[in-house]
């Protein structure tokens, strides 16, 4: 599947059970989420950013993306990760997974999901996950299935989004102190070589993947004003990011701003961006990080 191009706007959502400092508050599922947007919205792209195994079996969840993709008539973009330690990794009893184990398990979760939504009848037998005959009818709108963006930032992720996605997301190192922008810029630096190196070993130009940069944990605060927003996306749109997902400011948390010029930055910005670098950095895609129905109608 070619990677898409033009302008175009997006609202993702995590896929979580709870996170980190919000577990707490009021915190709902991400398909119902992205079920309601995709009936309040005409043409904004919806989805995940990202889902992981954490809780997830390819097989159900093949069903409900299926699902979503009919419902919003072909909008969904499926972003998915290996997950982490968070407060997610336990709810259903599981033991914490050792790194090796996580990164086999996101391996053929993303091998079992892509023929599942490719394929009519699915029958698989792996290490983690199993399937018998699965049927997944009529399929995705988008064809040969609805795109994957994938969420990688060592070599062994990175060769599983070359091979299957149509996007790669990042958000930088999140180890980093927060507002240390030289080393976020150098990270970024290093991860799109690195991703470039990959493409190239797999006989894949640059061109054929989107590049997403989730903001909000390091880097400074892009959000601050419009002219800071438009330096931080002129910069890494010269990297190559093709879209850059900004948090729906949320009140006493770590992704508190200021509504007024949140809504300036998404009104004005992707004008004074447009044309910049080799991507689409002319529009603010609004993440929202608590779950509740994604705002406005497209």
């Amino acid at each position: 599947m070619a990677a898409r191009r033009g302008p175009r706007r997006a609202a993702y959502t995590y896929d979580h059970l709870a996170w980190r400092s919000l577990r707490d508050r009021a915190w709902f599922g991400a398909v119902p989420t992205l079920a309601a947007a995709a009936a309040a919205t005409r043409s904004i792209r919806l989805g995940t950013l990202v889902a992981s195994p954490n809780f997830r079996h390819p097989v159900p969840f093949a069903k409900e993306l299926m699902s979503l993709d009919d419902l919003s008539e072909g909008r969904v973009t499926l972003g998915i990760g290996a997950g982490s330690n968070g407060f997610d990794a336990t709810p259903l009893g599981q033991p914490l997974w050792p790194p090796r184990e996580r990164a086999n398990r996101f391996e053929e979760f993303t091998e079992l999901l892509d023929r599942l939504l490719r394929d009519p009848v699915v029958s698989y037998d792996g290490s983690f996950y199993r399937a018998h005959e699965a049927r997944n009818l009529p399929g995705c709108l988008q064809r040969p299935r609805l795109p994957f963006a994938m969420a990688a930032t060592g070599p062994r992720g990175m060769r599983l989004a070359v091979r299957y996605g149509q996007a790669w997301v990042t958000l930088g190192d999140p180890q980093l102190p927060d507002g240390d922008e030289k080393r976020f810029h150098a990270t970024l630096v290093e991860q799109v070589s690195n991703l470039d190196k990959v493409l190239a070993e797999q006989g894949r130009a640059a061109r054929d993947i989107d590049r997403i940069l989730l903001t909000g944990f390091t880097g400074g605060d892009p959000l601050r004003s419009v002219d800071a927003f438009v330096d931080f996306a002129g910069r890494q749109a010269e990297l190559g990011f093709t879209e850059i997902v900004v948090h729906w400011p949320v009140k006493d948390s770590v992704f508190a701003a200021d509504d007024r010029t949140f809504e300036r930055i998404a009104s004005q910005a992707p004008a004074q961006l447009a044309g910049l670098g080799g991507g689409d950095t002319g529009a603010v895609r609004p993440h929202d990080a608590g779950g509740p129905p994604v705002r406005g109608s497209q």
